[in-house]
């Protein structure tokens, strides 16, 4: 379990987005109401070109957060020492007032695959995330957060719900959590479970960072509804609703916008940024 002395992610209880290189003018020129912007890990490992110059750059006048998407936290196999490696120079140099990674795998022996793909909740599948949640924030010196995933099915041999299978890793590892709305949704709306009901049994406490994300709507074999989560358009309002009784519960927090497809001009992602603002003023501190 990480030492409790390490403190918790910092970012500011504001909007942030996730950034995209192209926006990196408009960025410079007026950010408002962004304050912090998102990063994949993945993105940025390399030596030296453009992409680290600029967040470097940008790191200078914003906080920001670092989120992986290829450790396969829930992968049966060792997480990838190089990967790792890789990771552990970049937060270094970096400094980053937050990491996070998914609860997910995407490898199988010696192959990557490039999903997200969701894990059964047993005490075998526990006791592997933790072991690699407490190897991740021992190699980086820091504590790291962990994303609840957007589901399509459930596995029969689960034995523990969703939030608590999450409480029970942050309890071992000591690790935060990242509370994805719009994952919430399209989980609650394709397994046909009460999306309010879900934010109500979450570990609040533990919440570091919020996202939210646009999704596709479609059907299954069966007719039923089928939420993709897509990340390539604005937020539809069920999940900003979503959004409103999550904050009644946890006070502003920080705020992030992920658009990483379809990627829109910059006056677009502002404008879900400036929604985002106003949903956390509605709320007391």
């Amino acid at each position: 379990m990480l030492d409790s002395s390490i403190p918790f992610p910092t970012l500011p209880p504001a909007p942030g987005v996730g950034y995209k290189p192209q926006h990196f003018q408009d960025i410079l020129g007026d950010a408002r109401p962004v304050e912090w912007l998102e990063v994949h890990a993945e993105n940025y490992m390399g030596e030296g070109g453009r992409p680290l110059a600029q967040l470097r750059h940008l790191a200078e006048r914003f906080a920001i957060s670092v989120h992986g998407v290829g450790l396969s936290i829930g992968g049966e196999g060792r997480l990838d020492p190089d990967h790792l490696a890789r990771l552990k120079h970049l937060c270094g140099w970096l400094n980053p007032a937050s990491f996070s990674e998914h609860l997910a795998w995407s490898t199988h022996d010696s192959h990557f695959l490039n999903d997200l793909l969701p894990l059964p909740y047993t005490s075998e599948t526990l006791q592997r995330v933790a072991d690699h949640i407490d190897e991740v924030q021992e190699s980086i010196g820091r504590r790291m957060l962990l994303e609840n995933p957007s589901s399509y099915l459930a596995f029969e041999e689960s034995t523990y719900s969703e939030t608590d299978f999450l409480s029970e890793v942050t309890r071992r590892t000591g690790c935060g959590l990242l509370l994805d709305v719009n994952n919430v949704f399209v989980s609650c709306t394709n397994l046909e479970l009460d999306p309010r009901a879900y934010i109500d049994a979450f570990p609040i406490d533990k919440v570091g960072e919020i996202h939210l994300g646009g999704h596709d709507e479609d059907e299954d074999d069966h007719g039923a509804p089928l939420l993709i989560d897509s990340h390539g358009r604005e937020v539809a309002d069920p999940v900003w609703s979503l959004l409103d009784h999550l904050l009644e519960r946890s006070g502003p927090r920080p705020l992030l916008i992920e658009w990483d497809a379809n990627i829109p001009p910059w006056s677009e992602l502002a404008a879900e940024a400036a929604r985002a603002a106003k949903a956390l003023e509605r709320v007391p501190a």
